[in-house]
């Protein structure tokens, strides 16, 4: 993507705000057209008063010194509160969609991206351009008129001594413009680092518990301190491209200034100017500098706030693979009935299911077993429609799923996961995000469902007790019985169990099981498992083996068969 193309998507962003940024443009003339007053009663205080000695308009002085000195600051307030906000709103509309964009991706991205690094772009990418825009738009609006101003009024003055001036002010772009491409790249750089340093935050933090017990503070101390130093050198980069720009139109002014000194002087002594038309000028032409300077580094924020936007755009750029078609049709709640015809799936060349069918009829427990990379969890995650078969497709009701909205089939499905996730709030707010408009009571009915009333009953707040960051101050038991209220609250016709109970002990296991039968009442559902004992009395017992289907039937007709499924369940009861 080009800078103009960044820009003007950026500026599509703005077009809301529109009258914020002619408010501040109107203010930037404010202050821009003080700094030029400034300059032009030079002139009239050194010859007409100073020089002339007319003391009756000496007393003006100070008071329009003060009128100008108020007008200005005024100005300048309104300039930047109005182009502020404007770039705040602005940044505040590109994180919301950023973060919508990531929400609406599919499971496939997710498995493609790390966490932190996503998390980095939401934050430390748009903070940096929030940044460098926000400060570009309020200098570079206020310096740009200024600029201009001081420019007209040199010309007008004399315009051969600001003819001097102006042959060393194209010669300020040139640095300004091949240090800020290598600001952009080196912004670009250090932002992916810092998505890097986020990740291994967000991994020590989350995994606190494992890496104290593994002894590994120092493993992940140092690990921290090498991303750190990754991400300095490309920021050191930065910095040293910045940095320079400032010397060198420093530089390239001083020669300019000399110059129109030089030429100014001599025309004084020749005569051919006054002393107050030499001071009046080389202000002029001098202070023409500054806003020069100052958009230099309106130029090398620019800079950065690009680096920091391709990856943002980038990111919203991202095609969404699994999307409502136009003629999506809304799935009334239905029988349960699923079909699995001829799937094949793969992440990328790595081919995960191939030519899987199976049939589920309503309110059956149909069973999903094999080794480790089978299969199971993804042809599970393609009825959710968490990605889309390459080949084959899934029938709900004789709905190609493919066919219906999102919404409506997010409505027919509840999940139980084996990671128990909760979110950082109360116990009754977990439960309820299966349902967000249930009332108390249907609440407290699902806890019940799920023998989780029982030890809700003496926590010191019940279902307001705050649970911790992931449900960190429960047991997994505990955890685990909430997410199964959480799936009976939403009284789903069609209920997914991913090893609900793998990461259990033998009591807790027994509790969860009590609550999934409630659960699994009158609902079609498909169940990953490991432990084969949990699903002996399955309708059916489908048996994967990569990414195929090797063996369909009844535990007991499994065992006799004497496939993998046997295998599979004389390993597990020898070892037990």
């Amino acid at each position: 993507m080009t800078n103009k193309q960044l820009y003007i998507r950026l500026l599509g962003y703005s077009r809301p705000y529109l009258w914020r940024i002619v408010l501040s443009m109107i203010f930037s003339l404010v202050v821009a057209g003080s700094d030029v007053a400034y300059i032009n009663l030079i002139e009239p205080l050194v010859d007409n008063i100073i020089a002339a000695g007319n003391h009756d308009l000496v007393y003006l002085v100070p008071v329009v010194i003060i009128g100008l000195a108020i007008s200005k600051g005024v100005g300048r307030y309104l300039q930047e509160y109005y182009i502020k906000t404007a770039g705040q709103l602005v940044i505040q509309d590109l994180r919301n969609d950023l973060f919508t964009k990531i929400m609406h991706l599919s499971m496939a991205f997710h498995v493609r991206q790390s966490s932190g690094q996503l998390t980095s772009k939401v934050l430390n990418d748009v903070g940096v351009l929030q940044k460098s825009a926000a400060d570009a738009l309020v200098d570079g609006l206020r310096e740009s008129f200024t600029l201009v101003g001081l420019v007209a009024l040199a010309f007008y003055k004399d315009w051969r001594m600001a003819a001097v001036a102006f042959t060393v002010l194209p010669f300020c772009v040139i640095p300004a413009s091949q240090l800020g491409r290598k600001i952009k790249i080196n912004t670009r750089r250090s932002l992916g680092r810092i998505g890097f340093l986020t990740g291994t935050l967000q991994e020590s933090f989350s995994g606190i518990k494992v890496v104290k017990a593994f002894g590994r503070e120092e493993t992940q101390i140092q690990q921290f301190k090498d991303e750190n130093k990754l991400y300095y050198r490309f920021l050191k980069k930065a910095i040293k491209y910045t940095s320079l720009t400032a010397p060198a139109v420093e530089i390239l002014a001083a020669l300019g200034g000399a110059g129109v000194v030089w030429y100014g002087v001599n025309r004084v002594l020749s005569g051919d100017m006054t002393q107050g038309q030499l001071f009046s000028i080389v202000a002029a032409i001098m202070m023409m500098f500054t806003p020069v300077k100052r958009l230099t580094k309106v130029s090398n924020m620019i800079q950065q706030s690009i680096g920091a936007a391709e990856g943002v755009f980038n990111l919203l750029d991202e095609p969404l693979d699994v999307v409502d078609k136009p003629d999506a049709i809304a799935m009334p709640r239905v029988r349960g009935d699923i079909a699995f015809e001829h799937i094949a799936f793969s992440y990328g060349d790595e081919p995960i299911l191939t030519d899987v069918s199976f049939h589920a009829s309503p309110g059956e427990v149909i069973a999903l077993v094999g080794p480790s990379g089978a299969g199971k969890s993804t042809a599970v995650g393609l009825v959710a429609r968490f990605y889309d078969p390459q080949q084959g497709s899934v029938r709900i009701d004789g709905y190609d799923i493919r066919d219906i909205s999102l919404d409506s089939l997010k409505k027919n499905l509840a999940f139980v996961d084996q990671e128990t996730f909760l979110f950082n709030g109360s116990i009754k707010d977990n439960i309820r995000y299966g349902m967000l408009d249930a009332d108390d009571q249907a609440v407290v009915e699902a806890a019940r469902q799920a023998y989780a009333d029982e030890f809700i009953a003496k926590l010191p707040q019940g279902y307001d007790t705050s649970i911790g960051d992931r449900g960190v101050r429960l047991s997994g038991g505990q955890r685990q019985r909430l997410c199964v209220a959480r799936a009976l609250l939403k009284d789903a016709p069609i209920l997914i169990l991913d090893e609900a109970t793998s990461a259990l002990d033998t009591e807790s296991e027994a509790m969860v099981q009590k609550a999934l039968v409630n659960l699994m009442e009158n609902r079609t559902t498909l169940v990953i498992a490991h432990r084969l004992s949990t699903i002996m009395h399955a309708d059916r017992i489908v048996v994967l083996d990569q990414g195929r289907v090797a063996e369909v039937g009844s535990h007991q007709e499994l065992l006799e068969l004497g496939g993998l499924y046997r295998n599979l369940y004389d390993m597990q009861f020898r070892e037990a």
